[in-house]
């Protein structure tokens, strides 16, 4: 693996560097009636998301580990897995895109896109390499019907 950092602690740094820059830099502020909801309700699908995938990779009693692909044991592709290769970190973007909303500054906003390129880049090409390496065909299969992200 080329990033040993785990995606939850990525997240919780973003979310780190999201609370700052909203702190230092309050001109860019919004508010709305409708932002705690819209938050909530981000955040509630985010969480809903992660445990959907957990649950698939339970039932299928394989590893969870982000930064051990290699010690997977099966390939996960139904439930959820069935509309996105990558819902625990999709999962993790509603939960940011929430947080950003909730701070209320447009600067927030930005990490999101960040933090997904980020996770592109540096945890899930690197884990395709492993799981295509490790399930040959039945991964190439498989990525070929199912987007990355949605």
């Amino acid at each position: 693996m080329r990033l040993l950092i785990p995606p939850p602690l990525q997240a919780i740094i973003c979310a780190g560097l999201m609370w700052v820059s909203s702190q230092f830099l309050p001109s860019v502020s919004y508010t709305s009636e409708w932002s705690l909801y819209l938050a909530a309700g981000l955040v509630l699908i985010g969480i809903c998301i992660d445990f959907s995938a957990l649950a698939g990779f339970f039932k299928s009693k394989t590893t969870v580990s982000p930064v051990s692909p290699s010690k997977t044991t099966s390939l996960v592709v139904t439930g959820i897995y069935q509309y996105t290769r990558n819902p625990m970190y999709l999962g993790l973007a509603f939960i940011l895109s929430g947080f950003a909303i909730w701070l209320g500054n447009a600067v927030s906003l930005v990490f999101v896109p960040l933090f997904i390129w980020y996770v592109t880049r540096f945890q899930i090409i690197p884990e395709e390499e492993v799981l295509l390496e490790k399930f040959g065909m039945q991964y190439a299969d498989y990525v070929s019907k199912v987007r990355r992200w949605i």
